[in-house]
């Protein structure tokens, strides 16, 4: 029984998208999945439902804004699109803003708006890490580079919901560690092969975070309203680039002395290689103080756990 009231999910279909719209769903909300070709969303749960937008306007799906619990906008191109060309970045920043607007101008529209905006970001808006250098949270200032704009762009186009009267929460998440999709498959099949290893110097740092506590986090800041802001969701233990390697081989019962040079990597990659060759240190400062507790906090019982 649908009895949490309406929340809307934007990029619904993709790997977190599917987990959350599980989580709501079984936690009793009636999810509905905004998607450019809702005819071929297929396998939702009881309690979702897909609907068309453009991912561009408001119109044709804003009536679906009208007393919705939420909405989460987690719609954009995948950063897994390789290569970086121009034509590439465009579009993924494009993809972003003109999602975000449509979210927005749906809010604006509606007579009895959604309390809450849930606004996909990432931990990419502070910029790399110095191998040695602080981790970062919440309170430090942004970066630079390309995702740091991407993400800083992205966050600011959700803003004017809040001079709506809509609390609004950034989802500043970090690598997602999930045995459906994202990284972890890409980065267990060396390992796999026999030829997994660390990744350029092996001392840049990862933040990571379990699917199940990306959607329970997700949740968590959805029915507090105390919570607005960026929140950082991460793991509370980042691991350098060598730790995850080891551990990753010490799951799977394979060696990891196979070092992928930083050369090699940005030859294949391009400027996608930032991703994996610079570091990324942040810590979830905010969910931690609003009392929001891990089923996996550490890394080896986190893959364990979606490697088994």
């Amino acid at each position: 029984m649908n009895d949490q009231g309406k929340v809307l999910i934007t990029g619904g279909t993709g790997l977190i998208g599917r987990a959350l719209t599980a989580e709501l769903s079984r936690a009793g909300y009636e999810v509905v999945v905004l998607s450019r070709s809702p005819e071929r969303v297929s396998g939702l749960p009881a309690g979702a439902r897909a609907a068309g937008w453009d991912a561009a306007t408001a119109d044709g799906w804003g009536a679906e804004a009208e007393g919705a619990r939420a909405i989460v906008n987690l719609a954009g191109e995948n950063l897994a699109t390789w290569p970086w060309t121009e034509a590439t970045k465009r579009r993924i920043l494009g993809s972003r803003l003109d999602a975000t607007r449509a979210v927005v101008q749906a809010v604006e529209r509606a007579s009895d708006r959604p309390p809450v905006l849930v606004q996909a970001s990432g931990i990419d808006v502070y910029g790399p890490q110095e191998d040695d250098g602080e981790p970062v949270d919440e309170g430090d200032p942004v970066g630079e580079g390309f995702l740091a704009h991407v993400t800083r762009e992205w966050e600011a186009a959700s803003a004017p919901a809040e001079a709506l009267g809509v609390r609004r929460v950034c989802l500043r998440t970090a690598m997602v560690l999930a045995r459906e999709g994202g990284a972890l498959p890409k980065l267990a099949l060396p390992f796999r092969l026999g030829a997994g290893g660390p990744v350029g110097s092996g001392r840049q740092w990862v933040s990571w975070i379990h699917l199940r506590d990306e959607v329970r986090a997700i949740r968590f800041l959805l029915e507090h309203p105390e919570a607005a802001g960026p929140f950082n969701l991460t793991a509370p233990e980042p691991v350098r680039n060598r730790e995850l390697a080891k551990t990753l081989g010490r799951v799977l019962r394979r060696p990891a002395l196979f070092r992928a040079p930083a050369f090699a990597v940005r030859t294949v990659l391009g400027e996608m290689a930032d991703t994996v060759l610079d570091g990324r240190r942040a810590l979830p400062r905010r969910l931690r103080e609003l009392g929001f507790t891990w089923d996996f906090p550490e890394l080896e019982p986190a893959l364990r756990d979606l490697l088994r």
